[in-house]
């Protein structure tokens, strides 16, 4: 996953690959092709044609899908086409598309600021007041958010200035019997036969600048957009990826393996696994409930299925064993170099004892965070926002600035569509019951005086007065969305008087962690930076891990060979596969025009000859993660042949512990795309935006 700064490094190496462009053509990140590329904010995207239309997957666009969906006018069941621009739905107020235009090495400044630092708390204080004062002035321009990314621990830091595009709108999304084909089944697997794509349209105002959404806006005109390939993607090509990759944790510390692997992921993923049939338990009774916890749960899902398949990889690899090993050669290369190698083995020291300190209330941490339920949390942040809005906006805690309040806002109004109280109390409960379990120094005075009790009697009846709260209407919400603290604490209102009792010990917890991570950061920083060190010497490529800043990664359409197996997966799926699976019943409930035209041999043009058919899904050797879901893949000649949307089984513990003999992504290919937008939910309109035929025959 290198970063653009690392594209000179990588150019021999590109071109033997077998790019076709200059190098220095993916240098310039706001020319063509890079200039396409944007992040949704978790996902990322692509432009595709003048009028701002974006490529992304469907399961990226989920929530947008979700939010303007009911039980009587489903769109994740039905899919969504709109006939013109006046027909394409908001994709709700917190949605976003960041288009970068700059990145600045602020590193010198950072460093001083820590160096400057009497102590760990200060450390800490001085990194974000010069966070706040960089981005300010990056933002000083309306229109820009500016986001300040650590690289190596802290090595490296760099300030990104984007474009940030507030009036996003769906356009099109196909039916989930094909944008979700397979459903949590066929999640991370291969085969896969997917169409994990959808469109999205960036609008602004009539002055071409960033507005909130608006009848009168207008389309985005980007500077660049993607085209789409003409020649036939086949096995062997070079295919590379530009997106932004969430998180990865390669250069991580044994003992945080050690924790991931023993704690974190089993304990997330029983609790989301538990969590979900709550839900889906009380969906099938309430269709209301289904559709409004839709993009919750597959948000879930989606995670615990990733981690168990990690937790399957690492046994299967030996991934704690190889962990270890390579952290004892380091520490053993740091030993050999005498005194030159002991401030980074006091570094290390030192992390490992910071670490089991952190580690002792991460179960708590995790409790507490979710005790409050939907009324609760959003009592806390409407009156930490009221406490912060006393204080000049540069003092404030970040996420509670000016530049953060239509954010704030946008959660306030879209809550409406993801929040059904009795449901709400089912989770809350769940988590309260967690709570009155824990040890007895790890429990919150406050939380404990607020439930009244240490049973379950008394979560019920906590549950029962908090649910008085007027915070379920959303006039409500915003009528306390510009409240002062006064307000708040003469209020009777039994969610605000949650907030008001938990906001002390909430503000305490927070600044245990800032202490925690102005200790961290300085050894952090030593440690790594002798693991950099330690790879360069023994010729071992570095780059940084992975943290939603801009990636680029490069390789071939390629198949694999399952651990255990001794038959090659096939680089690609086709069409007849689709049929083949499809059984009438969710998640393999394929629409009957997508069957028909597969039983009629419809291809309109798209076949491909090798394979005889249109292919769906296909394989690369490329290094993703979550967060380049959406990213385009682009061939040799910089064109869209397809978007990423997962990684195989075998690829999921690679954030660890990167294996390339197995690790492949998934990509949809755009040839399915067209497809799908040709025989089972035309889209005329758009394949001529995008410059493609209806059809190629």
């Amino acid at each position: 996953m290198w970063v653009p700064q690392q594209l000179p490094e990588i150019a021999p190496a590109l071109k033997k690959a077998g790019l076709k462009l200059d190098p220095k053509q993916l240098a310039d990140l706001t020319g063509d092709p890079m200039g396409a590329v944007v992040s949704l904010g978790g996902c990322t995207a692509s432009f595709v044609s003048p009028n701002g239309l974006v490529a992304t997957n469907h399961h990226c666009a989920y929530g947008a899908i979700q939010l303007n969906s009911t039980p009587e006018k489903n769109l994740i069941r039905d899919g969504f086409n709109a006939m013109t621009d006046a027909e394409e739905l908001s994709a709700g107020p917190g949605a976003r598309i960041y288009v970068l235009e700059a990145i600045t090495d602020v590193t010198a400044q950072v460093k001083d600021a820590i160096a400057g630092a009497r102590d760990p708390l200060a450390r800490t204080q001085a990194v974000d007041d010069l966070e706040k004062r960089l981005v300010a002035q990056c933002e000083q321009e309306p229109g820009y958010r500016c986001r300040l990314y650590s690289f190596m621990g802290g090595n490296t830091w760099r300030l990104f200035k984007n474009l940030e595009i507030r009036d996003v709108r769906l356009v099109y999304a196909p039916p989930g019997s094909v944008g979700n084909y397979g459903g949590e089944i066929d999640n991370w697997m291969w085969p896969r036969h997917t169409g994990d794509f959808a469109f999205y349209r960036a609008y602004v105002g009539k002055d071409g600048k960033p507005a909130a959404y608006s009848k009168d806006n207008v389309p985005y005109r980007p500077k660049h957009w993607l085209k789409i390939a003409r020649t036939p993607l086949h096995a062997g090509d070079f295919v590379m990826v530009a997106g932004y990759p969430g998180r990865t944790d390669r250069y991580a510390l044994a003992a945080e393996f050690d924790f991931t692997a023993d704690w974190l992921y089993p304990t997330v993923s029983r609790r989301y696994k538990e969590l979900a049939a709550m839900v889906h338990a009380a969906g099938e009774k309430d269709p209301e409930i289904a559709v409004k916890y839709a993009a919750t749960v597959k948000g879930w899902e989606n995670t615990l299925k990733n981690y168990d398949g990690q937790l399957e990889g690492f046994k299967r690899m030996g991934a704690g064993r190889i962990k270890h090993e390579r952290e004892q050669a380091v520490l053993d290369w740091l030993r050999a170099q005498g005194g030159k190698g002991k401030p980074a083995l006091e570094a290390h020291a030192r992390l490992q004892a910071l670490l089991q300190q952190a580690n002792a209330t991460r179960n708590r941490d995790m409790i507490v965070a979710n005790a409050g339920g939907a009324l609760g949390n959003t009592a806390l942040t409407l009156y930490r926002l009221a406490v912060e809005r006393a204080k000049p906006d540069a003092a404030r805690e970040q996420g509670y600035q000016d530049r953060d309040l239509p954010g704030i806002e946008g959660s306030l109004k879209q809550m409406d569509r993801r929040y059904v109280p009795a449901m709400d109390q089912q989770l809350q409960r769940y988590w309260l019951m967690q709570y009155i379990a824990l040890p007895a120094d790890q429990r919150l005075p406050a939380l404990d005086a607020w439930l009244g009790g240490n049973d379950a009697a008394a979560v019920d009846a906590a549950i029962r007065r908090l649910n008085a709260s007027k915070l379920g209407s959303q006039d409500a919400r915003l009528s306390w969305f510009k409240a002062d603290r006064a307000a708040f604490e003469a209020s009777d209102d039994p969610a605000i008087r949650f907030a008001v009792a938990l906001l002390p010990a909430t503000l305490a917890l927070e600044e245990q962690r800032k202490r925690l991570a102005g200790e961290l950061v300085v050894p952090r920083m030593t440690y790594l930076q002798a693991v950099a060190d330690y790879n360069r010497a023994h010729g071992r490529a570095v780059y940084p891990d992975a943290n939603s800043s801009l990636r680029i990664t490069f390789g071939h359409v390629m198949g694999y060979t399952k651990p255990g197996h001794s038959k090659p997966e096939p680089a690609f799926t086709t069409l007849p596969e689709v049929a083949a699976k499809a059984t009438g019943q969710e998640p393999f409930d394929a629409p009957p025009a997508l069957l028909d035209a597969i039983r009629d041999k419809r291809y309109g043009g798209l076949a491909d000859k090798a394979l005889g058919t249109v292919p769906v899904n296909f394989l690369s050797d490329l290094d993703i993660t979550g967060g380049n879901s959406g990213s385009p893949v682009l061939d040799a000649e910089g064109h869209l042949v397809g978007l990423a949307f997962d990684g195989n089984w075998e690829s999921v513990a690679s954030n660890w512990v990167f294996d390339p003999s197995v690790t492949r992504m998934i990509a949809v290919d755009q040839r399915y795309m067209r497809w799908v937008m040709l025989e089972v939910m035309p889209a005329p309109r758009l394949l001529w935006e995008m410059g493609v035929p209806a059809r190629d025959d």
